[in-house]
């Protein structure tokens, strides 16, 4: 998909055809979409490639009068969106090449990042201002690696609070799946920090005073998420290892019970084992009697429960 979108009043147009100073997304594009935007923009094809590999890299690379910037963005993986307690978070590579007339984005994914600025969300959107208008990518970029940690933040509490009580894999499975996410996390944003940090430095881009600090408050932000991400992580491989004992205790609580409860049912059928023996005569005491093995054995079973809970093995 490719998508054309000019600003004019301080608000994105959709165009039919690219122009100078226009802003070019495109979303998963065919062999037919990039050749027209090669052939359109003059850009490089590696350059355009580049973010279509989805293990691709946070990065930065300059070549003549064009740069290529890719930062990774957070993603959820649609498998698991249907399940509220059970999300996965994964990362995605996007391309942001600068060209002398315009800037092109390319993503393997339709990102609510790009999404929020084509659909006028984001206010003082000039196309035409490149450097600016890659910073204000950016700093969407930091604001929903937040959002996103704060969502694994809440689902964690979801899980948390039925976890104690459970004995089954499916609260630990999910568990590993939001540290899962968080590896992924920490991962790219520290790739985004590097790449930002580059940036700064003012040798890629050219920066004025207010794309500066613009570019500043992208780094807090990355810098702040970096710090969630390790927290969280922190928090999660201890809740995981109290997990782990806390099952591991209840399993031990349930089979001393069931020792318990085998050792005083094995009374009764002592006794009646005995009784039952094939013996002529009175061997056995009160042999005439059959209520008599009833009594002993439940006076057994009672004997044991009391002696048991004395010792606290109850």
């Amino acid at each position: 998909m490719i998508e054309y979108f000019k600003s004019d009043a301080r608000l994105l147009s959709p165009l039919y055809e690219f122009e100078p100073g226009c802003w070019v997304n495109l979303v998963r594009p065919t062999s037919e979409e990039i050749t027209h935007v090669l052939a359109t923009t003059g850009v490089e094809e590696d350059f355009l490639r580049a973010a279509l590999d989805p293990e691709e890299s946070s990065r930065v690379e300059l070549e003549e009068d064009q740069t290529l910037l890719i930062v990774d963005i957070p993603t959820l993986e649609e498998s698991n969106v249907e399940q509220d307690e059970s999300k996965i978070f994964g990362t995605l590579p996007m391309g942001i090449i600068v060209l002398p007339n315009t800037v092109i984005t390319v993503c393997l994914q339709d990102t609510t990042v790009l999404r929020g600025i084509a659909q006028n969300k984001v206010r003082d959107i000039h196309t035409a201002m490149r450097t600016r208008f890659v910073l204000q990518i950016l700093l969407r970029v930091a604001g929903l690696f937040l959002r996103n940690l704060r969502m694994i933040e809440r689902d964690f509490t979801k899980i948390e609070r039925r976890l104690y009580d459970s004995l089954k894999n499916e609260e630990l499975i999910q568990l590993l799946g939001l540290s899962k996410s968080l590896v992924y996390f920490s991962a790219s944003l520290k790739g985004n920090e590097v790449t930002m940090e580059k940036m700064l430095r003012g040798r890629i881009l050219k920066l004025y005073e207010d794309d500066r600090d613009l570019l500043e408050d992208a780094l807090i932000e990355i810098r702040q998420a970096i710090e969630m991400a390790g927290i969280y992580s922190s928090i999660l491989a201890g809740t995981m290892d109290a997990y782990a004992s806390v099952v591991s205790n209840n399993l031990n609580i349930i089979m001393k019970v069931l020792t318990v409860i085998t050792i005083i049912m094995t009374i009764p059928n002592m006794i009646f084992g005995f009784y039952g023996m094939n013996i002529t005569g009175d061997a056995l005491p009160f042999a005439a009697w059959w209520w008599v093995p009833v009594v002993i054995s439940i006076g057994g079973c009672i004997g044991a429960w009391i002696y048991m809970k004395r010792k606290d093995l109850l």
